[in-house]
């Protein structure tokens, strides 16, 4: 990962979702950088553990409970007035039939991966511009935005709504300076909120070009970048970090026919 100890060492930054895989793999890269965190999750004892190792601040918080949301928002304008960084990374996949999915499960799959980025975006967008921050935000989105599976109608109609709504909102927040992007990270079975079959691993890495999962310095180097002074003209844009699976149909037993042409 590049150097960015001089770009984020006086950055104050807000990351959601922060005890999850990517979570923590992008507060890890900013605390590296030398950036100051706020760390919030709904899962307490696990947030508290990420925090305590880098040196962060956190707040525990369900993105469901707008009373949640406003303490997360008030633990921030009490600190900085402002944060420099907005990471909405916050999100929940359950895989459920069309059959067995229950409307209180389609409300908090919207609630956790559009509203609540949404709601955040709109407070922290008003704290910079009260306090003239041209600030970043980066929503954490997926393959699924394009390439939907079955059994995830609304975890992907959720992502696609995301960087629908990240496009808009960057054009709605440019005149103040402040910038939205959007990274989709690709394949990463470490996570200890879906757990996955060796079968279902081995499926998902035969369908990567590049033929490996995500790594922590992956997703984590392009939302660095995207934050950076070196993105200061890219807004409004979502990069697929996912070793080409999205790119287009893919398996590594077929792979050998194009490399002959």
């Amino acid at each position: 990962m590049l150097d960015y100890s001089n770009e984020f060492s006086t950055s104050r930054v807000v990351i959601t979702g922060a005890a999850g895989i990517f979570g923590t793999w992008i507060a890890e890269a900013f605390a590296n950088a030398g950036a100051e965190l706020l760390l919030t999750d709904a899962r307490a004892d696990e947030t508290r553990a990420v925090a305590d190792r880098l040196g962060a601040q956190w707040v525990a918080a369900d993105l469901t409970n707008p009373s949640d949301i406003s303490r997360l928002v008030d633990a921030y304008t009490t600190k900085w007035e402002a944060p420099d960084v907005l990471i909405n990374n916050a999100g929940i996949y359950p895989r459920t039939p069309l059959a067995s999915t229950e409307p209180e499960l389609v409300r908090r799959i919207l609630d956790i991966n559009v509203a609540a980025p949404f709601e955040l975006s709109r407070r922290a967008v008003a704290s910079m511009t009260r306090a003239a921050v041209a600030g970043s935000i980066v929503n954490i989105s997926s393959g699924a935005a394009l390439r939907p599976g079955v059994g995830g109608s609304i975890y992907a109609a959720s992502k696609a709504a995301l960087e629908t709504m990240t496009r808009s909102l960057a054009m709605e927040v440019a005149p103040q300076g402040i910038r939205v992007n959007c990274v989709q990270p690709g394949f990463a079975p470490g996570s200890d909120v879906s757990a996955l079959s060796a079968d279902h691993i081995e499926k998902m890495l035969n369908r990567i070009p590049l033929g490996r999962p995500s790594g922590e310095n992956d997703a984590a180097s392009a939302v660095l970048w995207l934050c950076s002074s070196a993105a200061a003209f890219v807004t409004g844009a979502t990069i697929a970090v996912d070793g080409g699976r999205t790119a287009g149909d893919y398996s590594a037993s077929n792979a050998s026919m194009g490399a002959s042409i």
